[in-house]
């Protein structure tokens, strides 16, 4: 059965504020597990937990607490025993570094615990894909961790919560998944956090992989993985256990007409870092070019990406990264090239050892 059909089953179930948790399998914290897989959910809000206020588009994101999110999903019951808990109630609009390093502590701490099999997150999809590639870079354990989220609220027509809830927790319970890096799970498509992004704000198709296409897919509760079979050996890992905040990175957008003044004014607000969201392949106005390299004399780290949604940006090309101390991020898109470039400049802050973190990721 596909999404769609599938999501029109699920239509029959009651929404989540209309349902309660029976508990068949659910455990609580510390109880011990035989048998059956694990999943710990972890909620920090978003649409998947919103509530729709009108009869039109309008809803309110994190309105619904985890409880009542799993209790409108009966059929969990019977892919894994589950625990969970609250982290947030946010819109993802309101993600920031302080909630990311809260959420890999405990991502890292419920891995430890060999009776936990995987970690499901619950999460709004405006930066799903940015906390998805900052776990990727922080979580040590190879067991799975599932984003998730929804493009409409509870209550809405066509509501996608309950379904792509019972699909991150089928991939977090399958041990085809281990070893593969947090994985994101949405419309029946699952993505590794490289590689995915929003592109659409509306469609329920809402993610894809524009350069490497989705890791597998999910037809009638089953995996399906594709070709690719682990991770990188070269694959960065960092640590932050000990980390209260991370360095301050903020990104300049490219277009017809831009000028040098966002640069000037993060330099200014003393930013560590600057990822350039180019036009094509990673160019710059040369107004910008001009602003980027003395921010780079200044020892500011300076990451060329493109706006572009798909493609690479390629050291060296069109731009003279060698000469103005410039990395290049390769595959990853704006954002994401900031989330690796602030976990980087927590070891070094030397640009070529800054471009060998992101060449193996």
């Amino acid at each position: 059965m596909t999404f769609f059909g599938r999501l029109k089953k699920m239509m029959s179930f009651s929404s989540a504020q209309d349902v309660k948790e029976e508990g068949a399998g659910k455990i609580e914290p510390g109880e011990k597990v035989h048998g059956r897989p694990r999943v710990h959910v972890l909620a920090t809000g978003g649409t998947i937990a919103g509530r729709q206020v009108s009869t039109g588009p309008r809803y309110r994101a994190g309105v619904l607490d985890v409880e009542a999110l799993l209790g409108a999903v009966p059929a969990l019951r019977g892919l894994a025993d589950y625990s969970s808990e609250q982290m947030a109630n946010i819109g993802s609009q309101d993600m920031d570094e302080l909630l990311w390093l809260k959420i890999a502590r405990r991502v890292n701490e419920l891995l430890a615990d060999p009776d936990v099999g995987g970690v499901v997150i619950t999460h709004g999809t405006d930066t799903l894909e940015e906390t998805a590639c900052f776990l990727d870079l922080t979580v040590r354990d190879p067991k799975p961790v599932v984003l998730v989220g929804a493009v409409r609220p509870a209550g809405a027509l066509g509501a996608d919560g309950a379904v792509n809830l019972i699909d991150a927790v089928t991939v977090a319970a399958n041990p085809g998944s281990v070893g593969r890096g947090v994985l994101v799970v949405m419309h029946g498509g699952l993505f590794e956090a490289r590689d995915v992004t929003k592109v659409s704000s509306s469609s329920l198709l809402a993610f894809a992989a524009p350069n490497s296409g989705p890791l597998g897919q999910l037809v009638d509760e089953r995996v399906y993985f594709g070709h690719r079979t682990g991770l990188s050996p070269k694959r960065p890992v960092f640590d932050v256990s000990r980390l209260d905040t991370l360095p301050p990175v903020g990104i300049v957008y490219g277009h017809a007409g831009a000028t040098a003044l966002p640069v000037k004014a993060m330099i200014e607000g003393g930013y560590r870092g600057i990822v350039s969201a180019g036009v094509g392949s990673g160019n710059l106005h040369r107004d910008v070019l001009a602003a980027l390299a003395d921010a780079s004399g200044r020892g500011v780290a300076v990451v060329r990406a493109s706006r572009v949604p798909s493609g690479l940006t390629l050291r060296n090309v069109e731009v003279d990264d060698n000469r103005y101390g410039f990395v290049a991020a390769g595959a990853l898109n704006p954002q994401k090239a900031r989330v690796l470039l602030q976990l980087a400049l927590t070891r070094t802050r030397k640009p070529e050892e800054i471009q060998k973190v992101f060449d193996g990721y």
